[in-house]
């Protein structure tokens, strides 16, 4: 039997941005989940997460898109059995989301006070994360984000002691490609590097469903 899929949406985004991933796993006969990131803190979220994969049973691959990549690398649960990485942050002990960002998109960030708790929202946000999608599609991907979710300090990661996966966008404009390729080398994870911008649940589906396949399988 594959493993259970549990599926991780980044910043600026929600479950939507899985969708046709979902239907290409369940096509392919692999239960897959997209979970609702919570989006407040990258240690609360990642515990989020792994109470998810604790309580599927069997074994549970764990794909993060973006901001997902660093949940899914500070998720603890014995059932993991791989991590896929799309265009995805895969820190190591101690790094930040924020300290992976090209300069462009440290400047673009604009935090805003909702309820009296700093949220960031991100301008020229079609340009930076959905430069290759139709326009409605890229205008719904808007989420906000809690600050300090990109400013924590990762935990031990899992890729040191669960084997990973890495699709590379090769035109990203949110997470170089450089970068992109520096951390799935240094997970020594399985790479496939697509032709496409950052948001690759979206515009490669299928692609990304065939790689996170391979993970389950």
């Amino acid at each position: 039997m594959p493993a259970s899929v549990l599926l991780v949406h980044g910043a600026f985004a929600d479950t939507s941005v899985w969708a046709d991933v979902v239907g290409a796993l369940r096509r392919s006969g692999i239960e897959a989940v997209a979970v609702a990131n919570p989006l407040a803190g990258l240690r609360s979220d990642a515990a989020y997460v792994a109470s998810l994969a604790r309580a599927t049973s069997g074994s549970v691959v764990l794909a993060g898109h973006d901001y997902g990549g660093a949940v899914i690398t500070a998720a603890d649960a014995a059932n993991v059995s791989a991590l896929v990485y799309v265009a995805a942050f895969a820190p190591d002990t101690g790094e930040t989301c924020v300290a992976l960002l090209a300069p462009r998109v440290l400047r673009a960030l604009r935090p805003v006070v909702v309820a009296g708790r700093v949220e960031l929202r991100l301008d020229s946000h079609r340009e930076l994360l959905a430069a290759d999608l139709p326009g409605d599609d890229a205008d719904a991907l808007q989420r906000p984000i809690r600050a300090g979710a990109l400013e924590e300090p990762a935990p031990a990661p899992a890729w040191r002691r669960a084997p990973s996966w890495y699709v590379i966008a090769a035109r990203d404009r949110f997470l170089t490609v450089d970068k992109q390729r520096a951390l799935a080398a240094r997970a020594g994870a399985r790479v496939v590097e697509l032709d496409a911008a950052h948001a690759l649940p979206r515009s490669r589906p299928d692609d990304v469903a065939m790689v996170i396949a391979s993970a389950a399988g």
